[in-house]
């Protein structure tokens, strides 16, 4: 149940991370902060990430084994790209139109996939 927990709790961190990392692009397209000067991106960015880190500290040490969870560092970590990957590209896809996803892009997951595959292998 930890793991699970964990999985879904970095999947809502990530959306949180997207949309402080790009989501000031959507805001210029929309002609919203077009005007704002980049320390005012930067700062509104920085409160977006504030609910990034409150949802992905505790994922990871809900995660990690040392405090009960059932991964290991590499793990966590190997989990946290693949999901970061995931949600972006969703994002991506549906938020700003005009991305589209492409054979290259398909099999740079199925590599992540397969990091996924190896690092759990004992």
């Amino acid at each position: 149940m930890r793991g699970f927990l964990t999985v879904i709790m970095l999947v809502v961190s990530n959306v949180f991370m997207t949309f402080a990392w790009y989501g000031h692009l959507k805001l210029d397209e929309m002609k919203i902060t077009t005007d704002w000067p980049l320390i005012l991106i930067i700062l509104a960015s920085w409160g977006v990430a504030f609910f990034e880190y409150s949802v992905m500290v505790p994922a990871n040490r809900i995660g990690f084994v040392e405090h009960g969870g059932p991964f290991n560092l590499m793990q966590l970590k190997v989990i946290q790209e693949v999901v970061t990957l995931t949600v972006f590209t969703v994002i991506a896809l549906f938020v700003f139109k005009g991305q589209s996803l492409h054979w290259n892009h398909l099999a740079a997951f199925a590599c992540l996939v397969l990091a996924v595959f190896f690092v759990f292998l004992k």
